[in-house]
């Protein structure tokens, strides 16, 4: 089997895992990737926080984007557009939104679209991990195409990327492509993973 039937297979048998999730075990991992969150100090002062609508099974952010209200933090969320890039809209809770091409939700006639480059932060979703910050995305390459200018900086800057993801999405290594973006940190329902004290800074350059 070649790499990419590898990584189709993977996605699915990840995807089935996620969905067949119970009610109360979101809960709980909505509440561990709260605390997880809690453990990075960008979380309670980063202006400009961009998250995702979760579908098909993604570790929900239910319980991580109120609290960014009351701290004065503007969360938003993805819009694809015509192009190959995403932008990002400004939401709160209770606002409209309404399904694009892959049916996931996006506010509905932004008033404002942010550049990738104007966030401070980004809670990246994924299908699959490391720890060293490789991310097993869901083959559109929105991300890394976005984001691609991270690969010219010293990392960590900004905007920080925080892959989102339940602790059982964790591989033992993920082959990068050379168009991936490595991710900074990854939050799960059970910690909070440091990518750059897991040797990629050695490795990748190496």
């Amino acid at each position: 089997m070649d790499a990419t039937a590898q990584r189709r297979e993977l996605r699915q048998q990840l995807a089935e895992r996620r969905r067949s999730l119970t009610p109360p075990q979101r809960i709980a991992a909505a509440q561990g990737l709260r605390r997880s969150l809690e453990q990075l100090p960008e979380y309670f002062t980063d202006l400009r926080v961009a998250g995702y609508w979760a579908s098909n099974g993604e570790l929900p952010l239910n319980l991580v984007i109120p609290p960014l209200a009351t701290r004065g933090q503007q969360f938003l969320l993805p819009v694809i557009g015509p192009g190959t890039h995403l932008r990002f809209a400004p939401w709160q809770s209770g606002e409209d939104v309404q399904p694009n091409r892959f049916g996931i939700p996006e506010p509905v006639s932004p008033k404002e679209l942010l550049e990738p480059f104007q966030l401070d932060l980004v809670l990246v979703p994924l299908m699959a991990f490391d720890r060293r910050g490789h991310r097993l995305g869901y083959g559109g390459g929105y991300y890394d195409r976005s984001f691609a200018f991270l690969k010219d900086q010293v990392r960590p800057t900004e905007p920080l990327l925080v892959g989102i993801g339940y602790a059982f999405q964790e591989l033992p290594e993920i082959e990068a492509e050379r168009w991936d973006v490595p991710l900074d940190f990854i939050a799960t329902d059970q910690e909070l993973i440091d990518c750059h004290a897991n040797g990629e800074d050695g490795e990748a350059h190496a």
